[in-house]
């Protein structure tokens, strides 16, 4: 049997202002083109489907039209798996299950009972030739019930204990429904592993279970014959392990991604044996960071604009000249199809002060995060799962979602 993992798919996802629809159409068109080829039987969407709780409506036909092309008749994929990721909202996720389980595409958005997450998917022959513990991210209410007077340690301890029960419980509804047979155990998650490397402006959200921030590779149990993750975008395995991995997100989500291999994984099975090998994904929009002092990026600058390629570019200044214009000196050396999205100078702030390098620069935050940045300055006292803050969340999420997709109208107009 052949399965693809995947992840990190951020549908929606903007780069300092540019949409990228484009881009993730040409990613799903080259995803069902591997189905196609490679024969693909089942395929499983390690969480972070979109890059927000509410995408606008030309971002959820990408999705809808995908699942209904992957699972058509004469497509060799049998069943879809999709899990929630930390920015997904799973009550989004989960109302379509119903018609999509139809399709043969299980979603699982919340978190649920052993029995409810856990999948027996069928061959052809009606047999199961796939067990796959379907685990969503977890959020702090799936974990720990927190108490009165609960020290932070205590209350970090308990976190930890409650995922590896949650997976514990997982693989002992999937072996009992293995029933000794020699079929493989798939498990998913979307978390930070310890020892997992992210970049500097990658778009990975900061993802704190309570406040644990990362978890042990031993979170998985031996039953699991592949653990499918998402969250960290750059692919790699789990503390050596070549059953626990990552395959990172499928696009760069931003300049210091730009370069680096981003792939799926296919993977094999011969039983309960599982193999897997990694098949790297085209670059559909070409992304560069341009640095240096000023003169060597005004003659990269030139480059680039002669070399009649679309590109998205990124401009950081680390000479040590001063470069009051440095809008104006860049802009002058722009032309063609080469576009700069982001100019930066490493040594000074806008207002001419030394620059501090662990303050957040506003261009690196989406809309969320400085609303939520904004909700603790406004209430300090409150606890972050207050009712009245959630209150607030939601109608940010209505309108932000409002207002993107009378964007994409606009645009597809």
């Amino acid at each position: 049997m052949k399965i693809v993992h995947t992840s990190d798919w951020h549908l929606g996802h903007s780069l300092y202002g540019r949409r990228r629809h484009e881009e993730f159409r040409q990613f799903l068109s080259w995803l069902m083109e591997l189905v196609h080829r490679e024969g693909i039987e089942a395929l499983i969407v390690a969480g972070d489907v979109f890059d927000s709780a509410v995408p606008g409506t030309q971002t959820q036909s990408l999705y809808y039209d995908f699942l209904r092309e992957v699972t058509a008749a004469g497509s060799p994929c049998r069943h879809v798996v999709i899990i929630a990721g930390s920015p997904d909202s799973p009550a989004f996720l989960d109302a379509p299950a119903g018609p999509l389980s139809s399709m043969h595409v299980h979603v699982t958005g919340r978190a649920r009972a052993p029995e409810e997450e856990v999948l027996a998917l069928d061959g052809p022959d009606g047999e199961t030739e796939l067990i796959v513990c379907a685990v969503p991210f977890l959020r702090d209410r799936d974990l720990y019930r927190a108490k009165d007077g609960d020290a932070m340690d205590a209350r970090d301890r308990l976190m930890a204990e409650g995922m590896k029960e949650h997976y514990r419980l997982a693989a002992l509804e999937a072996e009992r429904l293995r029933a000794g047979r020699d079929i493989p155990v798939l498990a998913t998650g979307h978390l930070f592993a310890t020892g997992g490397s992210t970049s500097g402006d990658d778009g990975v959200r900061d993802l704190c279970v309570g406040s644990l921030g990362q978890v042990e590779a031993d979170v998985f149990p031996a039953a699991f014959d592949y653990v499918a993750l998402g969250h960290l975008h750059a692919a790699q395995k789990v503390h050596g392990e070549e059953r626990i991995r990552y395959t990172g997100s499928p696009l760069p989500m931003g300049f210091d991604e730009a370069g680096r291999r981003h792939e799926v994984r296919i993977l094999t099975t011969n039983g309960a044996k599982v193999e897997s090998c990694g098949v790297a994904v085209p670059e559909f929009q070409r992304l560069e960071r341009v640095e240096g002092d000023m003169e060597a990026i005004e003659r990269r600058l030139d480059e680039l604009s002669a070399a009649k390629e679309s590109v998205w570019a990124e401009v950081l200044h680390t000479g040590e000249e001063n470069v009051p214009e440095l809008r104006r000196r860049v802009e002058e050396h722009v032309s063609g199809r080469l576009e700069v999205l982001r100019i930066r100078n490493a040594r000074l702030l806008p207002e001419g002060m030394d620059a501090d390098p662990e303050q957040d620069d506003l261009e690196e935050l989406d809309v969320e995060d400085v609303f939520e940045r904004r909700l603790r300055e406004a209430y300090p006292e409150r606890a972050p799962k207050d009712p009245e803050l959630e209150e607030l969340r939601e109608a940010f999420r209505e309108t932000v979602a409002a207002v993107r997709e009378a964007e994409e109208e606009s645009c597809a107009s």
